[in-house]
Formats: C-alpha cells, sequence, structure tokens
C-alpha cells in the first residue's frame, strides 16, 4: 500500500523538541514474534503500545532533538520502514492524549496535537453511550490490596490454581450427580420479586469478592491498582476495581491471570457455596442463601464474565491469548477500513493491522461483536420493559440514539467534512444515499419467505390413560415406555399388605358364621342359623370385593398399543392410589403430529386459511428428510394442558411446566395446541415411531424483512410486557 511521506502540517511541529515524561515507565512485550514497547503513565495510568521502529523514534526524542531532526534519523535507520510524516503526527497525538509526552507547544500546534478532544469529554461521552455500565470512581484500594497480598500469596500460584480446579471440579461433580434437578427447578422461584432483595445483597458482596480476585493478582504480580469504584451492570449496582497496570507485564500469562482472577476466585466461593447447599436442611436460609450464590455466579461468569464479545474479562483474556491487543477497538477501526476502501474507493487509507492472519481476526471479531451487540441490546431491553415498562422505554430510546443515532451524526459529519472525500464528495454522498435506498428496498419492499418454527411430537389418534385400580406399593414393574404390549398384559404390579390382611380377617369371621350356623343348625335353632346364613352372605360379598381388588392390583393394558409415558418404573416401590395415573398408551398405527405455538405468537393460526399455510417437518432422527404435513387443526383457545409430556421440560421439551405440576402435562403459560395428519403414503409405512420428535416450520405468505421483524417484536412485547 502507498504511504504518503509528507504531512501539510508537518511545519507545525518539525521544530518542535518533546520528550516523554520523567515518571513513564517502559516495559517490553511481544505479540506474534514481534516485539512492542508499551508506556504507561502511573500518575493517570495512562497506556500507549509501540512498535519498535515508533520506540525507537520516541526515544530520540530527548527534549533537545527536534522532531525533524529525529524523523531524519529514523530515515536513515530504518528506511521505508520509518514512519511517515502523518503517522508521525499520529503518534505524538496519540501520547500527548495519553498524558506520556511533554512538550512546549503554540495553542495552534495543541489544538492540531489534540484534535479538540479532552480527556474528561471523551470519557463523559462514553460513560453517556454506556448507560448501562456507568461507572462511579470512589477510593484508591493500593493500600488495602498491599496489605491482603502477603495473605493469599501462598495459594496465588500454579498449585494453587490445580488445588482450585480439583475443589471446584469435585463441587461441580457433586451438584450434577446428586440435585441438579432441584437445582434446574428452583431457578424460577428464586427470580420473583419477592426475593430481589438477598439477590442484590449477595451480587454486590460476590462481585466485591469478584473484584477482589482482580486486585489482588495484580498486585501479586507487581501491579497497582489505583481505582475502586461502583457501577450500574444492567440497572445493577456493582464494584470494579481498574487493574489495567496488568496491561504493562511482559507475559502474556500473568495479563491472563489477572483476567481471570475474579471467576477463579468467584467460583470457588460458588463451589463452597454448592456443597453447603447440598447438606443443608430444606427451606433454610442458608440453602437459600447458597442458592442465590450459585446461581449468581454461574450465570454472571458465563453471560457476563467469561463472555469474549463483552470488554469484560473474558475480552482481556482472549485479547492475550491470541495476541491481538485492542481487540474490539481495532476490530471496529477495521472494519470502517474496508468501507472507506471498497465502498468509498479512498486512497491511501491505513488498515490498522497489517498481517492477514490478524486481519482475519478482528474482521471477524468485528462482524460478532457487532450483531452480538445489537442481541445484547434487544435481550437486556426486553427484559427491563417485561419488569419496569417505563424505565425500559426510556433506556431502550437513550441506548439506541446512543448505539445508532450518534454514530449516524458521526457518519454524516465525516462525509461533509472528511478531506480525503473532497474531491469526489459528490460521489461518496450518492454512494451513501445508493446504499441506504438498496438496504430500504431489501428490508422493507422486498418479499421474503416469512417461518414460523416450532417443536413437536409424533403422536396417537387413539391415546388411552392407564390408571391405578386400587391402593397398593409398587412392587413390580414390567414394561418401560417404548414398549410394544397387548391387550391383557400385565404393565405393573402391585402389593397391598393392607389388602391381606383385610382378606385374611375376612375369611376368619366367614369361618365363624360357617361353625355357627352348624351349631343352630345341630341346636335346631332356626333362628340363630338364619343370622349365621347373613352374616356369611355378607362376607362371601366383601371376599367378592376384595378379591376383584386384588385382581387389580394388576395393571393390564387395555388394548394393543406402546407405551409412550409417564415411565412407571419410577414409581418403584412407592404408594400409589386408587384412580392414580400409570403410564398411557397409544395406537402406533393411527400416528399424528402434536406440537404447541406460544400464545403470543398465535395469531396467524387463525388469521390465515388451513390452505395458506404450508407446514414442512424432519423427524429428530432423520433430519435429512422432509415431510409435508396435512389438515391443520389448531384448538381454539389457550390452554395449560400439553397435547403430550414430552413437549414440557420433564419429557425433554422446551416449554415450561407449572411449579406444582407432577404430571409434566401442565404448561406454565398458555399454549395453543395444533394437530397435523401425515401424508397416506406415509402412514401404510408404518416409519414413524410414537414419541419422536419433530421438527416443524410453517412457510406464511411471503412479506418484507422490516414487516417481519415489527410483527415478532410487536408479539414478543405482547407476550412480555407488562402494562
Amino acid at each position: 500500500m502507498e504511504r504518503p511521506t509528507f504531512s501539510p502540517f508537518w511545519h507545525r511541529i518539525r521544530e518542535m523538541r518533546p520528550r516523554l515524561r520523567p515518571h513513564v515507565q517502559i516495559s517490553r512485550q511481544f505479540y506474534r514474534g514481534k516485539r512492542w514497547h508499551v508506556a504507561h503513565d502511573p500518575t493517570s495510568n495512562q497506556f500507549y503500545r509501540l512498535s519498535s521502529v515508533a520506540y525507537d523514534f520516541v526515544l530520540a526524542l530527548d527534549g533537545s532533538r527536534t522532531v525533524e531532526a529525529a524523523w531524519q534519523q529514523s530515515l536513515s535507520k530504518f528506511g521505508d520502514q520509518a514512519p511517515t510524516q502523518n503517522e508521525v503526527l499520529e503518534l505524538l497525538s496519540q501520547l500527548y492524549n495519553s498524558n506520556l509526552l511533554a512538550m512546549e507547544a503554540a495553542p495552534e500546534t495543541a489544538q492540531l496535537l489534540t484534535r479538540g478532544k479532552e480527556r474528561t469529554k471523551k470519557r463523559l461521552q462514553q460513560q453517556a453511550v454506556g448507560l448501562m455500565y456507568f461507572r462511579l470512581k470512589l477510593f484508591n484500594p493500593d493500600h488495602i490490596l498491599t496489605f491482603l497480598e502477603p495473605l493469599f500469596r501462598p495459594v496465588l500460584n500454579r498449585w494453587g490454581l490445580l488445588a482450585w480446579a480439583l475443589f471446584v471440579s469435585y463441587a461441580l461433580i457433586q451438584v450434577l450427580s446428586t440435585d441438579l434437578s432441584r437445582f434446574l427447578d428452583g431457578i424460577d422461584s428464586v427470580i420473583a420479586p419477592g426475593n430481589w432483595g438477598w439477590l442484590i445483597v449477595v451480587f454486590v458482596l460476590l462481585k466485591g469478592w469478584h473484584e477482589l480476585g482482580h486486585g489482588l493478582i495484580c498486585k501479586r504480580f507487581g501491579g497497582q491498582v489505583p481505582e475502586f469504584g461502583a457501577m450500574l451492570l444492567v440497572l445493577l449496582p456493582a464494584p470494579y476495581v481498574d487493574a489495567s497496570a496488568c496491561w504493562a507485564f511482559p507475559s502474556k500469562w500473568q495479563r491472563m491471570a489477572v483476567g481471570a482472577g475474579g471467576m477463579l476466585f468467584e467460583l470457588f466461593v460458588a463451589a463452597i457455596a454448592a456443597l453447603i447447599w447440598l447438606q443443608a436442611a430444606d427451606g433454610s436460609l442458608t440453602k437459600q442463601v447458597c442458592y442465590y450464590i450459585m446461581l449468581t455466579a454461574g450465570i454472571s461468569t458465563v453471560l457476563f464474565n467469561a463472555n469474549p464479545l463483552m470488554r469484560f474479562d473474558g475480552y482481556f483474556i482472549l485479547s492475550d491469548l491470541i495476541e491481538v491487543p485492542n481487540l474490539m477497538q481495532r476490530s471496529n477501526k477495521m472494519l470502517l477500513h474496508l468501507f472507506q476502501k471498497h465502498i468509498y474507493r479512498l486512497k491511501n487509507v491505513r488498515p490498522p493491522a497489517s498481517l492477514p492472519g490478524e486481519q482475519a481476526i478482528l474482521i471477524t471479531y468485528g462482524i460478532l461483536g457487532f450483531f452480538y451487540r445489537i442481541f445484547i441490546f434487544l435481550v437486556i431491553t426486553l427484559y427491563v420493559l417485561g419488569m419496569w415498562f417505563i424505565v425500559g422505554v426510556l433506556l431502550a430510546v437513550w441506548t439506541f440514539a446512543m448505539w445508532f443515532f450518534l454514530p449516524l451524526g458521526k457518519f454524516i459529519h465525516w462525509l461533509a467534512t472528511n478531506s480525503q472525500l473532497a474531491e469526489h464528495r459528490t460521489r461518496a454522498i450518492a454512494t451513501s444515499l445508493g446504499m441506504l435506498a438498496l438496504a430500504a428496498v431489501l428490508l422493507g419492499l422486498i418479499p421474503a419467505p416469512d417461518w414460523r418454527r416450532a417443536r413437536g411430537v409424533v403422536d396417537s389418534q387413539n391415546r388411552t390413560g392407564v390408571f391405578f385400580g386400587t391402593d397398593g406399593f409398587v412392587q413390580a414393574v414390567h414394561v418401560r415406555p417404548g414398549d410394544t404390549v397387548t391387550a391383557g398384559q400385565p404393565l405393573v404390579t402391585l402389593s397391598s399388605p393392607e389388602l391381606d390382611g383385610a382378606r385374611r380377617a375376612v375369611t376368619a369371621r366367614l369361618a365363624q358364621a360357617r361353625l355357627q350356623r352348624a351349631e343352630s343348625f345341630a341346636r335346631d335353632d332356626a333362628g340363630g342359623a338364619a343370622v349365621a346364613q347373613r352374616q356369611m352372605d355378607a362376607f362371601d360379598q366383601q371376599l367378592a370385593d376384595l378379591d376383584r381388588r386384588q385382581q387389580r392390583l394388576v395393571v393390564t393394558a387395555p388394548h394393543d398399543g406402546v407405551v409412550v409415558g409417564p415411565d412407571p418404573s419410577l414409581l418403584m416401590g412407592a404408594l400409589v392410589r386408587q384412580g392414580q395415573p400409570a403410564t398411557l398408551l397409544v395406537d402406533p398405527t393411527k400416528p399424528r403430529i402434536a406440537a404447541v405455538v406460544s400464545q403470543p405468537d398465535a395469531a396467524w393460526l387463525f388469521q390465515l386459511p388451513p390452505d395458506q399455510l404450508i407446514v414442512q417437518m424432519r423427524l429428530v432422527s432423520d433430519p435429512a428428510t422432509i415431510i409435508t404435513g396435512h389438515g391443520l387443526r389448531p384448538i381454539p383457545g389457550g390452554q395449560r394442558t400439553l397435547p403430550h409430556p414430552a413437549l414440557g421440560f420433564a419429557g425433554g421439551g422446551e416449554i415450561e411446566p407449572e411449579a406444582q405440576d407432577t404430571s409434566g402435562m401442565q404448561a406454565k403459560t398458555d399454549q395453543f395446541n395444533v394437530f397435523i395428519d401425515l401424508p397416506p403414503e406415509l402412514l401404510a409405512s408404518g416409519s414413524l415411531p410414537v414419541g419422536q420428535r419433530v421438527y416443524l416450520r410453517f412457510t406464511l405468505p411471503s412479506k418484507s424483512i422490516l414487516e417481519q421483524v415489527i410483527d415478532r417484536v410487536h408479539k414478543t412485547l405482547q407476550g412480555r410486557v407488562n402494562l
């Protein structure tokens, strides 16, 4: 790429004699096999990374040598690798803005170097843009960390990391193998408004411990921690520390250790809480608080801290691991460079990276980060709208303006004033308007397929519930879900000591009544014999009833079919009552598809005639085969009873069940049940086992992407927002 050697502003700085400030510290680092130098000002905690050539140029600026002389010296030493005048001007500007360079400059030169931007103004602007991550500095915690670091030093090493890994793994295995279902079932009740007080307290304390981990490990490797403050993390108060001193550490593993320190400390506490939670009594405050710690540490660590697409711990760890510093900033600059070069066809624009491998990383990360920011904006906004509508609206409007309207304003300003566009501004404006028109046509005018997706299960038109005919204990289970049975085949066998005892007692009373009748006949007592006979008849009836109840101890199949659940073996040894469901039996010769559609997204089921709805299905076991459904029959009116237990959480589905439901058939929210007939040729083949999961795609009449987005957002808000 051609690099213009000369700058029209060179005359303003060529006679200046700048130098690095005396207190600036220099540390050496290696990125992708190349040597770099990091300049650090401890007083302002500002950093700047210099290449070897740039560092040599800055060293030549000793306060007595002019910028012109230093540049000529760099040209003689490095030739084409030496910085150009424009690059020297940019380098001096960035060092000056980072408070790393001392110079005596005329007002117009100072204005040139600062480019009209002050650090305080820029920081306030960043706070406004990132309202969901607002920060407020409180005090300097360095003296506290200096006191605590020797106490933690024995475990802040490789052996401590190994012990941490073993302990956390042990706690995780205990939860997964012992009580995972109870842990998952409690999530919904924990986030109820009544528990927010405890959740906020646990969150703040846990994040304080998290930040202590960053600070202690930074101190362990010789860094300073000059700032402790509070921030609003998606409207939740959270502490933070400034451990950016690790950016000057020569080892990337030390920098990664500081980045991971908070998560290491937090997960250690979560592991302790998990072991206490497993042993604590149900309903106790100890068990409740430990559950809050586990949930908070797990969600915040996985979704936020460990996520490299957000500028938290995972981002800095990834940046050091792949040795691409300033990953997010340079990714955005890389995408901007591609637009300037290929869309606006600007000449002599420098990419933020010259290595092909690094450019690919920046482009990939920039695209992923862009779409993830949109995703997280929608998720957070919808969540806050569902909790506090007015606050959510204000937050959405402000964030949308800062993330979209502000960049749009900057783009318009760049389009109108950028000197590189001076000769081609009309073409650039026309290109911009053309892209806007193209986007409007693609998004708002051109029809696109409107697909709605759901999950279903192969069900039977003939479904029979099998129930226990009497009280008893489950002694033997003869079938499991998926087994084929014939009419009269035993499914479950019960035992009833109470029934056995009652039969023995009635049998004994019957024998006694017979003796009384025989004695009455011997005494020629007709009245006594009649009374004894009536007693015998009553006892015979009781025995017949007890025999019928004993026969019902064996639960049999009412007809031929397939057992589809629930699994009766889960009741092994349990006491069951008469009328309690044992399992479900279906006729596999008459299958159909049963599916559910959420209430906010079900309007199209009833607004469109059935002949305009095309349903395509793929079996989970055979996703390559597409099946076209017929006879779509939605059931009017939302209901909470699912058409099949496999659609709920208990059956491996996606529908959240009612908290007190034990059958797996009751959803937490209203759903619309949909039944779909299968093609006759598929029915004749008999290749669809009942209980098989199915992915469904409904094809609606085509409409523009913008219409589809508006419709989906409207339906989502309709289901979440509490006005």
